[in-house]
């Protein structure tokens, strides 16, 4: 039966009393409160209409029956008007239940859902459920539409924001929708977005933009919003609620970080050659600088939405609105786990916080990261206990030592439990209180891994494998063995310097036979196996071949590096291309290769960071250059400094600079050519396999007036080597004729330069404590050729490593202010001059 509003208005007004007028709804448009619809299920519908009548407000039903209209139910409503009458099933798909919003306030109603039962009409709604504005729709969840209707309420808070709730009918009582909230609230969201831009200064809608975006799964633009609501001085609903809801976001970005959640408005750190150096800043996903770059370095941001920065030589915590978390005053901060991260400065290590409150009551030697709520430290032992000269112990999220220093070596946390030593020939297995569980009285044990650990019985025997009890399962027979994962664990049993790797199970079976220079794992069910380049000299490298866990090998071997596998892929180079595979070890199809030796790893949808031959780009799916650093640096016209790169061999790799805007070309010339000389630009060959790699770049360090200065760096690694030799030198040009100054051009001609120098170095090696590592009786003074850069206000000699102090002592470095050596200065001189 259908029928027209006329028709309907006609019906009902013969079946109210005299005087009752019907109702009308204003919105969206005007128009009368009757509505037609089957409420009872016999596929008739009934036709509901809101009158009022001496100020009273009456609900009335009438259905059609033997060919008449009679009344079916009339209850009282409230309020003074109507703001929504409809029908929708909502509590079956067999018929409709009509929902009434009785007006009780300018922006408030009471929420009415009826349902026609044997005893009559039966309001289901709770006494208490108010709302703004409500939209009644069928919303799809997690397998889609079910027939039944969700109702999203709009709740008025302040100003134009709302709080947004959707509940749904299920099993005879109003729950949560949750499961409705991924498809309903990008409307919300879209919302917020219009009032956060016409109103970019009010705290609440930014809360309820985070609120919002957090309950439509769009984490890292949550945490943006939140992060922004958090920068005001005034908090909205209050700061801890602003906290709550990021603790809420970063922990479901986390739950989900096995998906790529990655959105445009997540950011990425970018490096840009300056005149003041490499500074670094972050962009968007579309390659648009967000965050300026003037920092020294830039991590990529976390998961939690904060990143580790640098600025003037100090380290702090920023969010993605760019805003200082935790400032700029520590040496290094490592990333954070589990809400926490340990911060080092002059006095050790302190676990901070994501706000950057220090939890620690003291500063310590070394604090590891947090693990299932504890954080591995080691104090200095002074009385050598146990002949070791630190102690080991155990701290929970606030900081506090829940097991004391107590053990000579201790491992992370896993499932609840870690492995310890307690003494020579003693380890443990302790709980998270520090109850010891279970004692093996061996040389060495090693950390959990699927219920078995790697042992050893005397130091210099072979590795076997004992379960959490000390039973032997594996007996010792392995050169080395590392812990087991997925059932399996990568072991040694070369008796010399080679290597003949291969894996097991947790009977001790070989599943890959141990005839490999390297095994890895990769992760994803994923082996790389390594064959060594040169069989009779193992330690310069291998080529790699992917393997399933069974031992069936994927492909050739090809790879020179491999990273681990995530979320399908793993970054793969052949030392001329880098690219992604794929499970089966093939090329990844829509992903570029680019060329050059490096990693790639997908960021965003269509974001992909690419650092390949030491540079950082970020490249689209289809290869599109999205950012890369720039090779130019203007200096004042016409001059400007132009990298130029050099790879002869893939493992030689040397960026180095020229200089062009000289008003003589031959100086120029001859200014670029010794620049090549001195960045190591030398004949390599192509083909031949070097037993070493190099690698060399430079910065711009300090460029005033017509001075400019190069820092030249280099780094050459000896294959097999415990570490490789870094080298510095300084090219200091004056731009005017392309001079190269050494260090006696500074000073006054027949000045005993070296003399005094040396002296002030010597004094600042006996006096100040930072050089305490110097070498006792090392220092004989400076050479009239000391390697030197300057500053602005500042001469700076310095050391290679080794010449007076320890390798970990870097280039020690002594800073003499210009105006403790005036007197010798020559101030009149082309050095000088080209600064001043």
């Amino acid at each position: 039966m259908s029928m027209s509003e006329p028709l309907l208005l006609q019906i009902v007004n013969q079946h109210i009393p005299a005087g009752a007028t019907i109702i009308t709804i204003d919105k969206p448009i005007q128009h009368p409160a009757v509505y037609a619809a089957d409420l009872t299920g016999d596929g008739m519908p009934e036709i509901s209409a809101v009158y009022q009548l001496n100020s009273e407000l009456y609900l009335l039903i009438l259905k059609f029956i033997q060919g008449h209209w009679i009344k079916m139910a009339l209850t009282k409503g409230l309020g003074y008007g109507v703001k929504l009458l409809t029908a929708a099933p909502v509590t079956s798909t067999a018929r409709n239940n009509l929902i009434v919003g009785w007006q009780i306030g300018a922006v408030w109603s009471k929420l009415a859902v009826y349902e026609w039962t044997e005893s009559g009409l039966t309001d289901i709604a709770p006494d208490d459920l108010y709302y703004s504005y409500a939209e009644i729709v069928d919303i799809p969840g997690v397998n889609g539409r079910d027939g039944k209707v969700e109702i999203a309420l709009w709740i008025h808070d302040t100003g134009e924001a709302y709080r947004v709730e959707i509940i749904r009918w299920q099993q005879s009582q109003w729950v949560p929708a949750t499961d409705a909230y991924r498809a309903y609230f990008p409307k919300v969201v879209q919302y917020y977005e219009q009032l956060t831009q016409h109103y970019p200064d009010y705290v609440f809608y930014w809360y309820y933009l985070a609120d919002a975006q957090f309950h439509a799964g769009s984490y890292p633009a949550a945490l943006i919003s939140v992060q922004k609501a958090l920068s005001f001085p005034e908090a909205y609903p209050s700061r801890e609620n602003l906290l709550e809801l990021e603790k809420k976001i970063k922990q479901a970005m986390t739950a989900t970080a096995g998906t790529d959640l990655r959105l445009t408005t997540w950011l990425y750190p970018v490096s840009v050659r300056t005149t003041s150096g490499t500074r670094w800043g972050y962009m968007d996903a579309q390659g648009h600088i967000l965050l300026e770059p003037v920092l020294e370095e830039a991590q990529a941001f976390q998961p939690n939405g904060l990143a580790v920065v640098v600025k003037k030589g100090r380290a702090g915590v920023i969010n993605l609105q760019g805003q200082y978390v935790v400032q700029p005053v520590y040496d290094s901060i490592n990333s954070f786990s589990e809400e926490r991260a340990m911060a080092i400065d002059s006095q050790g290590f302190k676990m901070i916080n994501e706000q950057g409150t220090v939890l620690t009551k003291r500063a310590y030697p070394f604090i590891a990261d947090m693990h299932e709520g504890r954080a591995m430290f080691y104090d200095e032992n002074p009385n050598q206990t146990n002949g070791s000269p630190s102690l080991y112990g155990y701290l929970d999220a606030s900081g506090n030592e829940v097991i004391r220093a107590q053990f000579t070596s201790a491992n992370d946390f896993q499932q609840g439990k870690a492995v310890v030593q307690i003494k020579d020939q003693e380890y443990a297995l302790i709980d998270r209180h520090g109850n010891r569980l279970a004692t093996y009285p061996y040389a060495y044990v090693g950390p959990l891994g699927d219920g078995l650990l790697a042992f050893q019985k005397e130091s210099s025997g072979k590795y076997g494998y004992i379960d959490e009890r000390g039973n032997i399962r594996i007996q010792p027979k392995f050169t080395s063995a590392f812990a087991f994962n997925d059932g399996q664990a990568i072991v040694n049993t070369a008796e010399d310097y080679k290597s003949n790797y291969g894996v097991i199970n947790m009977q001790g079976s070989f599943v890959i036979q141990p005839a490999y220079n390297d095994i890895r794992e990769l992760g994803e069910h994923r082996y790389a196996l390594g064959k060594a380049i040169n069989p009779e000299q193992p330690y310069i490298g291998s080529v790699y071949a992917l393997a399933e866990l069974n031992g069936r090998i994927l492909t050739e071997f090809i790879y020179r590096n491999v990273e681990n596998y995530k979320h399908g892929l793993a970054s793969a180079s052949d030392g001329n291309q880098t690219y992604l595979l794929d499970l089966s070890g093939r090329p990844a199809p829509g992903y570029p290769r680019v060329t050059g030796a490096g990693s790639m790893e997908v960021v965003a949808p269509d974001l992909i960071k690419v650092f390949v031959d030491q540079r950082l780009s970020y490249v689209n799916r289809a290869g599109q250059m999205i950012w890369q650093q720039n090779r130019i640096v203007p200096l004042h016209p016409p001059y400007q400094v132009r990298e130029e790169k050099y790879k002869p061999n893939r493992d030689y790799l040397v960026y180095y600079p020229q200089v062009d805007g000289l008003a003589n070309q031959t100086e120029q010339g001859k200014l670029n050519a010794k620049l090549k000389e001195l960045s190591q630009v030398k004949p390599v060959p192509a083909d031949q396999q070097l037993d070493y790699t190099y690698t060399g770049d430079f910065d711009i360090t300090f460029y005033q007036k017509q001075l400019l200065q190069l820092q030249l760096t280099g780094y050459n690694y000896p294959a097999g080597a415990a570490h490789g030799m870094p080298t510095m030198v300084y090219a200091i040009i004056n731009l005017s004729d392309g001079q190269l100054y050494e260090l006696k051009d500074l000073f006054k001609p027949g000045s005993d330069y070296v003399k005094v120098l040396s002296q002030i170095v010597g004094d600042q090696i006996k006096n100040d404590p930072q050089y305490s590592y110097v070498f006792p009786d090392t220092y004989t003074g400076i050479s009239a050729d000391q390697p030197f850069f300057v500053t602005a206000d500042a001469l700076h000699l310095y050391f290679n490593p080794y010449d007076i102090a320890p390798y970990a002592a870097g280039f020690p470095t002594f800073t003499i202010p210009f105006s403790q050596i005036m007197t010798i200065i020559n101030t009149d001189g082309s050095f000088w001059k080209a600064f001043h």
